[in-house]
């Protein structure tokens, strides 16, 4: 006689469907969430989207329950630089708020604007499945108290459970597929128009919480008449919660002062190692480097909302997190920075000798670390670039370029030094444009790109932009190559700011829920 050998049960995933044509958008889920979660006033894990479809008189209201997508590949984990935001191993993302430091990384890598600052803990929180009560064998609370069953959770990975019934015979969507996080919260029956917030139209009305949708496309036209009856896709948004940008001017003013730091030293060591010239000017480049290094440092932590743990990303650092990346590499490049300024007080050209090709690969990660923190962000469609990182080099070459052209303005330059440096200026100029251009004629890639980029070049942040490219690239291409380098080095000096500002607040003003 022989026995089947004994297959280990498969871990618990735990999923969730959310039933759209049953919901009747009582809240009484949110409220149930504030109240088992004690949710600060202002902020919610849950809430109810409503969209009115149609043209009168054929309208129709739709209610869609945004929260956290319980996501298998999550961005919130992979850019928490602390290890806040993690995954369980029974598939709940949950989150620690002792731990935060409110960098906001998470927020900005959300595809489906989920997690939020609470104004109490100052720490990033979202729906985590209530976990306590999971852990209890108890529903979460919203299911619990849903009036008409339209929140089905269940393991996905138990054949016999009603998740995996509706999973495998019904039809079900998932928010912004093309994000690739492989959400395991699923709708049944909700309208594309809700589940897209680039389909429906914002407007001012009495019942809008606060809403913040910037960069809106128009709403789906109006399809034709049938038969004397107008079938309208004209959708509106009814009812829905604040959007606001995660990131302000002091992440902008970071990327200007990281690209003017990483610019004057890293090329100023170029220029050293090939013309083996100008030891105590790259001494004099270090010391500017440091201090706008420390400047970025200083707006990298008043950034926080947890300013006082910012020393936890270089003890209990998210290796695959950027910004903990990012923070290990600016910590590199202050130490050699330091090194090259010992280096000119004591005399030792040989310590400076050594420390010309480190500085260059280090101020080249300083420069482009910010564009690989961008791609993190896959909610933020406008910085899924792959050029973005030599977009940031290009523009460090400009900052560096201009920098030290306004410092020869003060100190003497060596002569190679001042031939090379307004041809230089003219080629990081003149490539930062080229990249422009090809970022504004290749087509947007989604929805949420093409409005972000909308945003960018006739919305809000239009004129940052334009004054940016005229006064940072445009002028300075035309002066520098009609003699005038100083006053080049100053306008695109001056100008990379507005760019660099419009950039990445318009990369976030597309709202994701």
């Amino acid at each position: 006689m022989t026995t089947q050998p004994d297959v280990a049960p498969r871990p618990v995933l735990w999923g969730k469907v959310l039933d759209q044509d049953r919901c009747i958008g009582c809240h009484a889920c949110t409220v149930a969430c504030k109240s088992e979660n004690e949710v600060s006033m202002g902020v919610t894990r849950t809430f109810i989207k409503q969209v009115e479809i149609g043209m009168f008189p054929n309208v129709r209201r739709h209610f869609q329950v945004t929260r956290c997508n319980q996501c298998t590949d999550a961005p919130c984990v992979a850019a928490c630089p602390v290890t806040a935001m993690f995954r369980r191993p029974d598939g709940i993302v949950d989150f620690d708020r002792e731990v935060c430091i409110g960098c906001k990384a998470c927020i900005a890598a959300c595809p489906y604007d989920a997690i939020f600052i609470d104004p109490q803990t100052h720490s990033a929180e979202k729906c985590n499945f209530c976990a306590h009560r999971i852990d209890q064998g108890l529903q979460p609370a919203c299911v619990a108290v849903c009036p008409e069953g339209a929140i089905i959770v269940g393991d996905m990975n138990d054949p016999g459970s009603e998740i995996s019934r509706i999973l495998s015979r019904e039809r079900v969507e998932v928010r912004k597929p093309h994000a690739r996080t492989n959400p395991k919260v699923f709708y049944k029956g909700g309208d594309v128009a809700a589940l897209d917030p680039t389909r429906a139209e914002a407007r001012p009305m009495f019942n809008t919480a606060e809403a913040r949708r910037d960069g809106m496309p128009p709403p789906v036209p109006a399809a034709p008449a049938q038969n004397g009856i107008r079938s309208s896709a004209a959708a509106v948004i009814a009812y829905d919660d604040s959007h606001t940008l995660p990131w302000d001017w002091r992440v902008s003013l970071y990327t200007w002062t990281k690209s003017l730091s990483a610019g004057v030293f890293g090329l100023a060591a170029a220029l050293s190692l090939a013309t083996g010239r100008g030891a105590s000017l790259q001494g004099t480049a270090a010391a500017l480097s440091l201090l706008l290094l420390v400047a970025t440092l200083g707006l990298i932590v008043a950034d926080l909302e947890h300013p006082w743990r910012f020393y936890r990303i270089l003890l209990r650092p998210q290796p695959r997190s950027w910004l903990a990346r990012g923070a290990f590499i600016l910590t590199g490049y202050a130490l050699l920075l330091a090194l090259d300024l010992l280096g000119t007080l004591i005399g030792s050209g040989s310590l400076q000798n050594a420390l010309r090709a480190p500085g260059i690969v280090l101020g080249a990660l300083a420069a482009a670390y910010t564009g690989f923190l961008f791609a993190q962000c896959r909610g933020r469609d406008l910085w899924q670039n792959p050029s973005l990182p030599v977009a940031l080099i290009v523009q460090a070459a400009v900052a560096g370029s201009a920098g030290l052209l306004l410092l020869g303005a003060a100190l003497p330059l060596p002569g190679p030094w001042a031939a090379a440096l307004p041809p230089i200026l003219v080629a990081a100029v003149a490539a930062h444009l080229l990249l422009v251009a090809s970022d504004a004629v290749v087509p947007a890639h989604t929805g949420d790109a093409l409005a972000a980029g909308r945003q960018l070049r006739r919305g809000v942040y239009a004129g940052w932009y334009w004054v940016g490219l005229l006064c940072g690239a445009v002028l300075p291409l035309v002066g520098a190559l009609a003699g005038a380098a100083v006053p080049a080095a100053a306008l695109a000096l001056l100008g990379l700011f507005p760019y660099q500002h419009a950039y990445v607040q318009a990369g976030q003003s597309v709202a994701l829920s």
